[in-house]
């Protein structure tokens, strides 16, 4: 047994097990009040691009947002028609005298939506966003997943199956939307074409139809290509590679904005105001400094009871 400070004695477990949750959540504190503050710089110190202007790598930009041509999605619990969604559903659940809510389903879509400016528009990918949507739904049900999405239990089903909350978050067609993260334009010209890996592609794709290969340039007929033929081969592949090549540069811009291929960058979607996002994350900060005091100090408190004990 351990004395905590003439308060309480603890056994060795469970001295173990309340500090290491109190450690735990210590430094988990630390990491959200640097993490939301800096992201909260971020916001403030970049600049606004417009999509036309901006250049290659992290940008900002802000637009309207619309599913470029595709048909909208619908979330799956509320059935709101959607750009983008989160949803998670949570279980009641009883243990003794304590009680919790437990998580059992949770997803996010991870289909690209477009983002228009005056200047032009941009694919945004929300795969490894940091998401601060404004739609936020929760409510509560008797079923697994809402009404339609699960058969009826029925009046008993209703009075004594599980309780489950649903929370559902979206992106709506027409809002604007507000982006920090990685910027990439393709087409147009703007990459280096390999030619030779584009002959090389041409010529193994030709070889998977070998009958037809023959068909074309086995002169002889022998049912085989000599050196002589295999040069012609050479040849055509170039020559359709430079086609190639030739239409992938007139290809149209494409502008594509996602999470940035280094660690530590940001990546942040919202439809918040840029002031209201950055004012919510130093908020978050502010009370994630407030949880490392508490924790810090309780922390502190076990680890010097054994220290002196």
């Amino acid at each position: 047994m351990i004395n905590v400070h003439d308060l309480m004695w603890l056994s060795l477990p469970e001295y173990g097990l309340f500090t290491g949750i109190a450690s735990i959540i210590t430094l988990s504190m630390l990491y959200m009040m640097f993490s939301r503050l800096r992201r909260a710089r971020w916001i403030e110190d970049t600049p606004t691009s417009k999509v036309r202007s901006a250049a290659q790598g992290l940008v900002e930009i802000k637009g309207v947002a619309d599913a470029g041509g595709h048909a909208l999605l619908i979330s799956p619990l509320g059935e709101v028609d959607c750009l983008w969604y989160r949803f998670s559903i949570e279980e009641y659940r009883r243990s003794g005298k304590s009680s919790n809510w437990q998580t059992v389903e949770q997803g996010a879509s991870e289909r690209p939506f477009l983002l228009r400016d005056d200047t032009g528009s941009c694919w945004i990918n929300p795969v490894g966003a940091d998401v601060h949507p404004r739609q936020r739904r929760r409510w509560e049900g008797r079923q697994r997943w809402p009404a339609g999405k699960s058969a009826s239990t029925g009046i008993l089903g209703a009075l004594i199956g599980k309780r489950y909350r649903y929370t559902e978050e979206w992106f709506a067609e027409e809002e604007i939307v507000y982006a920090l993260g990685w910027f990439e334009s393709r087409g147009g010209g703007r990459e280096q074409i390999d030619q030779q890996s584009i002959a090389r592609q041409v010529i193994s794709q030709w070889k998977s139809d070998f009958s037809d290969l023959l068909a074309r340039f086995d002169r002889n007929a022998d049912g085989e290509l000599d050196m002589q033929e295999w040069s012609e081969v050479r040849a055509a592949a170039d020559t359709e590679a430079a086609r190639r090549a030739r239409i992938a540069g007139q290809a149209p811009v494409v502008h594509m904005l996602g999470k940035p291929p280094h660690k530590g960058l940001p990546f942040i979607l919202s439809d918040h105001h840029e002031e209201d996002l950055s004012r919510r994350l130093r908020n978050n900060s502010r009370w994630s400094m407030l949880g490392l005091v508490v924790s810090g100090v309780v922390s502190g408190w076990l680890w010097l009871a054994l220290i002196t004990g």
